[in-house]
């Protein structure tokens, strides 16, 4: 059997699940208060209500799922251009039977999908233009033949054209029983074929190229991700319309993008996002009277993704801000107690504390910046300073991590010198940049890469952290084995 016979076939078993109904608006029920309002979407005790909501929540289902595959293939553009492509068949529809029959609807919007995808896939083939102009010429093309022609199906003399605005921006009140089946059918296909080929839907969005070299079908999954997508887009058009139906396949999939790099925990976020923008949708559509509900339900989405986007652990920008803070605070603090040591090894370890003058002129910074350089070691139980002296002094903690960032140093420098080659003057600002983050595996590593130094290129000691374990804060450290006086 064919692809397109396959496709057909689905078609028409989704066609055969639905039963007629008449659609219960929100919008019928007397004016109440917000609050009598929000008492009766928890209570749900409306029809029309409960279709609205349980509609949301499929399609928020469905345009998660897939819409996790279209943004980790870098395919958001294609979801635009299938929801803006699908008006000119939703227009169609209505003129068939010169009514809002969600089947006549459906058809009509389902094979414009597909003909717009048809249309991008000949004009990438056959032209120069890459897939991105294709889609934004299908995108522009598409939608402006079905703004003409919705336009003409207003000033029609019918009362049946009442509402068919509503595809533009969605309208969960008006969701019929009919409509919701159309949604719950094309979700559980959906969810069933997600579930029976996710591993080849994983790896030809990935990899393509090893796919197809694996004897995969690339080209009829590819073709069945596309048939899908148009289902969903189609059943969505109602609840939150042609302009916002895009925004509900990306923006709750790339919310879950910046969350996990697990690409079944993607599809399982994705998918809450979607429902509970869904849920946000539905709601405020109902405190309102005639409010639409797509614009609710992608600002609810658009919420989740600036949650996401300010504070997912990873890739939030309040984390990673907070990590870059806190990195530079740590690079401050270790170039400080570097600088105690050189000043500890300038006198031979003669004596434990430390002036801040002696500081400042090592480190040419002013007293002001170097009291604030110490107040911050001592606020990590790494030095306390005398005041009235204007010395400070490292506790045996502090001590330790001095010896560690001045050995990750000094070994760097004569691993550049000794087996990258470098002259031993050129080495100090390299090393002055790794040694914050090299790793005690990289560190021990290269300890025994150069058999145990004991000196860095320029004489000086390399300190090993088992000979200040023994530092007492109550005295001088002492001289580390094989110390000479520069």
């Amino acid at each position: 059997m064919s692809f397109r016979s396959a496709a057909l076939l689905v078609l028409i078993t989704l066609l055969c699940c639905v039963t007629p109904a008449e659609a219960a608006k929100i919008s019928d029920v007397v004016e109440t208060g917000t609050l009598e309002q929000a008492r009766r979407f928890f209570s749900l005790t409306d029809n029309s209500l409960r279709y609205a909501l349980f509609g949301s929540i499929l399609l928020g289902i469905s345009c998660g799922l897939l819409g996790s595959f279209l943004v980790v293939r870098k395919m958001a553009l294609v979801g635009d251009a299938l929801s803006h492509a699908v008006l000119p068949g939703v227009a169609l529809g209505f003129l068939w039977n010169m009514t809002k029959d969600p089947v006549a609807i459906f058809i009509g919007a389902t094979s414009a999908g597909l003909f717009g995808t048809l249309v991008v896939g000949w004009i990438t083939r056959t032209t120069r233009l890459k897939e991105d102009a294709a889609l934004g010429l299908v995108l522009a093309s598409f939608f402006a033949v079905g703004g003409c022609l919705v336009t003409m199906i207003q000033r029609l003399p019918t009362g049946s054209k009442s509402g068919i605005d509503k595809f533009l921006f969605g309208q969960a009140a008006a969701l019929s029983s009919q409509d919701v089946t159309l949604m719950a059918a094309s979700t559980a296909l959906t969810v069933i074929l997600l579930v029976l080929f996710y591993k080849e839907f994983l790896v030809t969005s990935f990899d393509p190229v090893f796919a197809r070299v694996t004897g995969m079908p690339v080209r009829l999954l590819q073709e069945l991700m596309m048939l899908l997508l148009a289902f969903s887009v189609v059943v969505a058009l109602q609840a939150v319309g042609v302009v916002l139906v895009s925004a509900m396949l990306i923006t709750p999939a790339a919310a879950a993008y910046l969350l996990t790099d697990r690409m079944h925990r993607m599809l399982i976020l994705a998918a809450l996002f979607g429902s509970l923008a869904g849920v946000v949708g539905a709601f405020f559509s109902f405190l309102g009277n005639n409010l639409p509900t797509g614009p609710f339900m992608v600002l609810g989405a658009s919420t989740v993704f600036g949650t996401a986007f300010f504070f997912a652990p990873r890739h939030g920008v309040v984390p990673r801000w907070w990590r870059r803070r806190s990195r530079g605070n740590r690079i401050s603090r270790e170039n400080t107690l570097k600088a105690i040591y050189r000043v500890l090894e300038d006198r031979g370890f003669s004596d434990e504390g430390v002036t801040l003058e002696e500081l400042s002129a090592l480190r040419r910074d002013t007293l002001v910046e170097i009291r604030l350089q110490a107040a911050a070691l001592a606020q990590n139980g790494l030095a306390t300073v005398d005041e009235p002296r204007g010395t400070i002094h490292l506790t045996p903690q502090g001590w330790r991590q001095a010896c560690a960032v001045v050995r990750n140093h000094r070994l760097w420098e004569l691993y550049l010198t000794n087996a990258a080659h470098y002259q031993a003057d050129h080495v100090h600002e390299d090393a002055e940049r790794i040694e914050h983050v090299l790793g005690e595996e990289t560190v021990r590593h290269l300890e025994r890469r150069l058999e145990f130094p004991h000196h860095d290129p320029h004489g000086r000691i390399i300190p090993s952290l088992r000979e200040f374990d023994r530092y007492d804060a109550q005295r001088a450290p002492e001289k580390p084995s094989g110390y000479r006086q520069q």
